[in-house]
């Protein structure tokens, strides 16, 4: 979701960067990008350490929640589409492709995003707060496969984030690393794009490697 579908990337810069100020600190550029597509309790693991904070889990806890409503109110102001993203959801509906939201996100949050993204276009939804281990374990992307009823071989993971490209190759999946927001050396283990114009012909198997 964050990153592939809507850049939402940019609305957490703004409620991390709330929540640093909240704490007493300032995030930095290298510390925000060591968050990227953490689930919760990592995220507030490296916020609490970067800031010297005792990892207390009650205060982390808190942190969490404060967090997660702050972003929520941010979602509702609404998100934009990763360039092309809207166009694919689209074109692969009309296909009748069979498609997940896999997602870090807790299920309250996400369930914001989808009021803009669209529910109908997911066979199945599965969260971070949902699974026991969340990216970059195989968890999300196993369940996701179930839901659906495939195996697991036959499911092809698109993904910006490095930990979920170490999710979809431990769950055995084909996986598609999209390199708009995130450098392609970061992707490593997939079949990298920069475009979702490239995705369909990725999908099929017609594109040149």
């Amino acid at each position: 979701m964050d990153g592939t579908l809507v850049d939402s990337e940019k609305v957490w810069d703004v409620s991390l960067a709330a929540l640093y100020e909240k704490l007493g600190g300032v995030l930095s550029p290298a510390v925000r990008a060591s968050m990227v597509g953490s689930v919760a309790e990592n995220t507030m693991r490296i916020v609490y350490t970067d800031l010297g904070l005792d990892l207390d889990p009650d205060a982390m806890a808190d942190s969490s929640r404060w967090l997660n409503d702050y972003t929520a109110e941010l979602f509702d102001g609404g998100l934009p589409w990763c360039a092309g993203a809207h166009e694919l959801l689209e074109e692969l509906a009309a296909e009748g492709t069979p498609m997940a939201l896999v997602t870090n996100t807790q299920r309250a949050l996400t369930e914001r995003a989808l009021n803009g993204i669209g529910r109908h276009y997911f066979a199945a939804t599965v969260c971070g707060d949902e699974v026991v281990n969340g990216k970059p374990a195989p968890d999300l992307f196993l369940h996701a496969a179930a839901a659906m009823g495939f195996a697991p071989a036959d499911c092809v993971v698109v993904e910006d984030a490095p930990a979920g490209v170490a999710a979809g190759r431990a769950a055995g999946m084909r996986v598609l690393g999209y390199a708009a927001l995130t450098p392609r050396a970061a992707l490593e283990g997939a079949r990298v794009f920069g475009s979702m114009a490239e995705l369909p012909a990725l999908l099929n198997g017609s594109a040149p490697r």
